[in-house]
């Protein structure tokens, strides 16, 4: 039997077969073959936890989808259709009615994605979506008590943070990544850039109001990765339930965030001839 939860308004049924499992997406992306992914800067080369496998999965793709509906029927078929277009790393929000349920059935159909839940605020919510399956789990502020409660790597727990202090703070305390919040109202991408000088060795995802468009802006300045809610879940789309267009928005979202990444790969290969490597203070800014 699925959790209880508050936000669910109607219990789904979840009885599934083997066949309902879908088959992994295997994504072209090239991050795989940057130096930050090491044990150096925080990723295991080869993961041996599920906070190890997630952050991989995260910097791998560029993309945390971040889905918020006003069912539990639509979240379920709006994060198919949002896998099924190459989305690597799915965050269903508190808010969605039904969570936990949406939760459970999607941990069971794609074993292989990466997801979790997103806007939680308190302790027992996040032991909820543990004992669920949830892959990891990600706030808008630093709950030190559910980053002591995944210590062992069970689950990768993504505080959010916006000064430099926060960011910091979140660092030392033991996240592995932080996310920046509310990026846009702090001056969008240029934001990530100043933040990366004083802390090129800090992870970050950058949050709230990110277009498409601008993924690779941010990553080329600095971000490990972006999350997008409605650019990808796109309101009209969401509540006509046209899932066809979600699935061309999920498409479009990784394929550019996976065109910028190979730049990134490109960038820095180049970056390893001192001769080649002409802007220092722009690798400094890259490289983590």
């Amino acid at each position: 039997m699925p959790i209880a939860s508050s936000r669910s308004i109607w219990p789904l049924n979840l009885s599934f077969s083997s066949s309902k499992i879908n088959k992994p997406f295997i994504p072209t992306h090239s991050s795989h073959l940057l130096c930050k992914n090491s044990h150096k800067n925080g990723v295991a080369l080869y993961p041996s936890t599920v906070a190890d496998r997630v952050l991989m999965d995260i910097r791998n793709s560029g993309i945390i989808a971040c889905l918020r509906a006003q069912s539990a029927e639509v979240a379920i078929e709006a994060a198919r259709a949002a896998l099924r277009g190459g989305i690597l790393v799915l965050e269903v929000t508190m808010s969605t009615p039904g969570v936990f349920e949406v939760l459970q059935c999607l941990v069971h159909e794609y074993p292989w994605a990466s997801i979790g839940v997103g806007t939680v605020l308190h302790r027992e919510d996040a032991k909820n979506a543990l004992k669920i399956g949830a892959k990891f789990l990600m706030s808008p502020v630093m709950l030190k008590e559910i980053l002591d409660d995944v210590a062992e790597g069970q689950a990768l727990y993504i505080p959010g943070a916006m000064t430099p202090t926060e960011i910091l703070f979140a660092s030392n305390a033991g996240a592995k990544i932080v996310k920046v919040y509310p990026v846009s109202a702090l001056g969008a991408a240029a934001y990530i850039a100043e933040i990366k000088k004083p802390f090129p060795h800090i992870p970050l995802v950058a949050s709230q109001g990110i277009t498409i468009d601008s993924v690779g802006q941010y990553i080329e300045n600095g971000a490990s990765s972006v999350v997008l809610s409605d650019a990808i879940f796109e309101k009209k789309a969401m509540a006509q339930r046209n899932f066809d267009r979600i699935n061309q928005l999920a498409c479009l979202a990784a394929s550019k965030a996976d065109e910028a990444l190979r730049q990134e790969v490109v960038f820095l290969s180049a970056c390893r001839k001192p001769e080649a490597c002409r802007k220092p203070e722009e690798l400094a800014k890259r490289t983590m």
